[in-house]
């Protein structure tokens, strides 16, 4: 089962970013091509009734696995980045995360109305990053279609805050 081989290769660093919190590091995954394989064909078989027009990943762990995920799907991946990052006209929004705030943007001529998108990133949390993303979706006429990550912290209950977008959030791997 895909959750226990990532469970086997995922590692707990604590205190980072700061004192209490315990980060889960997936850059292991990425030592093993089989697994790293394995994952995204998961994540395929997750998705594919979608009928997904694209992939945003959110930077920069949301990169890793949503532009292997485009690829196998044949469909446009659209980087979200942090601002100031992107060299074209872009679009940004202001939100709040665990430990702080940020801003996040993309170009603003990526997605086409009544697109299809998923968002992808490595980890949902309290779902700050996610919502932003799928707000800059909206911006621009999209539709979120789903919501895709490596882990779910689920007791941040970051998926209650993205059904508003979304009821698919899917996940490879809980705690």
């Amino acid at each position: 089962m895909i959750s226990t081989r990532l469970k086997d290769v995922i590692r707990d660093i604590p205190d980072f970013p700061k004192p209490g919190i315990i980060f889960k590091d997936i850059t292991p995954i990425l030592l093993d091509p089989q697994l790293t394989r394995d994952l995204i064909d998961e994540m395929v078989n997750q998705t594919k009734a979608l009928n997904l027009d694209a992939i945003v990943g959110i930077e920069s762990r949301g990169f890793w696995f949503g532009i292997m995920l485009a690829n196998k799907l044949d469909i446009p991946f659209i980087p979200i980045r942090k601002k100031g990052k992107l060299p074209y006209k872009t679009i940004s929004y202001s939100y709040d995360l665990e430990y702080g705030s940020a801003e996040i943007e993309m170009h603003q001529d990526e997605i086409k109305e009544n697109w299809n998108v998923l968002i992808h990133d490595d980890l949902l949390a309290t779902g700050g990053t996610a919502g932003a993303a799928a707000e800059l979706i909206k911006m621009q006429n999209g539709n979120v279609a789903g919501f895709s990550f490596v882990v779910d912290l689920t007791f941040l209950n970051g998926s209650e805050i993205l059904k508003k977008y979304s009821e698919n959030i899917f996940n490879l791997v809980s705690y």
